[in-house]
């Protein structure tokens, strides 16, 4: 249970209808909500008093903030965040939108590019805020792979895919990325990488970190069971092994040649794992998700929210995504159905063209 959630089931009745109808009035009009408004609305007969000591305990709690110096409440981030996860209701998808978004798939456009375009200029114009759409992932044989750093937090990756497509992603690398260790994991994976697509590379990258793994265990279990050497943070990707009492072994080759054989296992170990989170930050994909304030880490903009859904090939892996960019009092529950029916539309219309 999240801390959303956890908060809306200590709420009692009168708690949860003041939150949902401040919140509701301020995705509709964007202004703030005062007692006086609400005793007009509630489903029992309360006073504006009371009103008033419910809105400060939901304020208390975090959910509900007083803008300057109105009377008005409207909700925090962490208050849209429970409204959109407990009790947000989606509405199903109108003929109006549903007609107007078929009508803009349905031109039979056979180059991908103009028909995502058509796709993009739909969703701004439905739902009046900015539009997202990734174009499909390729999954066609890697060639050749190249990280270039663009600052300390961030990278790009070109892939050169067998067939002579070529895509260049934007990502945030691992932290203590250098350049020289970028091409330290570039060399690497081109060495992996024939044949391969970017999925079949991530599992064989997870395939050397297991092996790996297998060899430093055989190892070290010796040392650990002499009491010699004991793990730290077993099991976390942090861990490592701290060798006790290491001038005992200096009389014994064989333990000395273990010792300097794990470090350089776990020195590899290492990099293995650095370079399956590069592959895991150039391909993610994610189910259908809603982005509030500060949580949109692409935007940062305090004041925006995302609505964002992938779409799937006829394998039902995901190849891309589209969304709608606004401020946080989007309406949610018209917004979310409009998005999906695109992503499932697109879907469909390119596993149709294969």
């Amino acid at each position: 249970m999240n801390d959303g959630s956890k908060l809306l089931a200590e709420m009692n009745d009168r708690s949860r209808e003041v939150f949902r109808r401040v919140v509701e009035s301020y995705l509709n009009n964007g202004d703030p909500v005062g007692s006086r408004t609400l005793t007009r609305t509630m489903n029992e007969k309360v006073s504006a008093a009371t009103i008033r000591n419910v809105m400060q305990d939901l304020e208390y709690l975090g959910l509900l903030g007083s803008p300057h110096i109105s009377a008005g409440r409207v909700p925090t981030q962490l208050g849209l965040r429970m409204f959109v996860d407990s009790l947000l209701e989606v509405g199903s998808l109108n003929s109006d939108d549903r007609e107007k978004i078929d009508a803009t798939l349905g031109s039979n456009e056979r180059d991908v590019g103009t028909m995502l375009d058509r796709v993009g200029s739909a969703l701004s114009g439905l739902t009046h805020g900015a539009s997202l759409v990734l174009a499909p992932k390729h999954e066609a044989p890697i060639r050749h792979i190249e990280f270039v750093s663009l600052g300390h937090d961030r990278a790009l990756v070109v892939l050169v895919h067998a067939d002579g497509h070529v895509e260049n992603r934007v990502f945030t690398p691992p932290p203590g990325q250098t350049p020289s260790s970028m091409r330290e994991a570039a060399n690497f994976l081109n060495a992996l990488a024939e044949g391969k697509t970017l999925t079949d590379l991530r599992g064989a990258i997870a395939t050397e970190i297991h092996k790996r793994r297998r060899e430093i265990d055989v190892l070290a279990r010796d040392l650990v069971e002499s009491g010699l050497a004991v793990w730290e943070n077993e099991g976390d990707s942090y861990e490592r092994l701290i060798v006790r009492g290491r001038a005992n072994l200096l009389g014994d080759d064989s333990p000395a040649e273990d010792l300097d054989r794990i470090r350089t296992l776990f020195d590899d170990l290492e990099r293995k794992r650095d370079i399956a989170e590069f592959l895991e930050l150039t391909e993610e994909g994610e189910g259908v998700r809603i982005f509030i304030g500060s949580e949109n880490k692409l935007f940062s903009l305090s004041g925006s929210s995302l609505v964002v859904s992938p779409y799937m090939n006829a394998d039902r892996k995901i190849i891309g995504a589209v969304g709608v960019i606004g401020p946080t009092r989007l309406n949610y529950g018209r917004i979310v159905p409009i998005v999906d029916y695109t992503a499932q539309l697109v879907g469909k219309l390119l596993s149709d063209r294969g």
